[in-house]
C-alpha cells in the first residue's frame, strides 16, 4: 500500500475523538469485551485519567488536541504492525501513528488478546 497522503493525515488529525470513541466501544462490546477493558486501553496509552477521558469524549476534541494533551505510555513504541492497510512502524506522520497505535489496541483487545499483553505488561 502507497504511503498515507497529508490529505490522510489531515483527515485523521481533525476526526473527533467523541465520534470515533462509540465506534471502539462496539467493536471491543460486540467481541465479548468490556468498557472499562477499553478504558484500561485508552489511560495506559494515554495517561488520561476517566475523567478526562469522559472530558475528551463530550468536548468534540479532535485527535490533534486529544493526543497533543496525552503524556503517551513509553511503551507504545512496542505496538507495532498492520492496522487499516498500514505498517505501524512505518508511519512518518507522529500523530497519525499515535492514532494508529490506539486502533491497533483496540483492535487486540476486540480480537480477544490478554489485556497484559496488550498493554505490554507480559512477555
Amino acid at each position: 500500500m502507497p504511503a498515507p497522503t497529508e490529505a490522510h493525515h489531515r483527515r485523521i488529525a481533525e476526526m473527533t475523538f467523541g465520534s470515533v470513541y462509540p465506534c471502539y466501544l462496539e467493536k471491543v462490546e460486540k467481541k465479548g469485551r468490556t468498557k472499562e477493558e477499553l478504558h484500561a486501553v485508552l489511560t495506559w496509552l494515554t495517561g488520561f485519567s476517566e475523567v478526562d477521558l469522559d472530558a475528551h469524549i463530550k468536548s468534540g476534541n479532535c485527535f490533534a488536541e486529544f493526543f497533543a494533551k496525552a503524556a503517551l505510555n513509553p511503551l507504545s513504541s512496542e505496538v507495532k504492525g498492520v492496522i487499516c492497510g498500514y505498517r505501524i512502524e512505518d508511519l512518518d506522520n507522529p500523530l497519525t501513528r499515535k492514532v494508529r497505535i490506539l486502533d491497533k489496541m483496540v483492535d487486540e483487545l476486540a480480537k480477544g488478546r490478554a489485556l497484559n499483553r496488550i498493554l505490554r505488561t507480559a512477555p
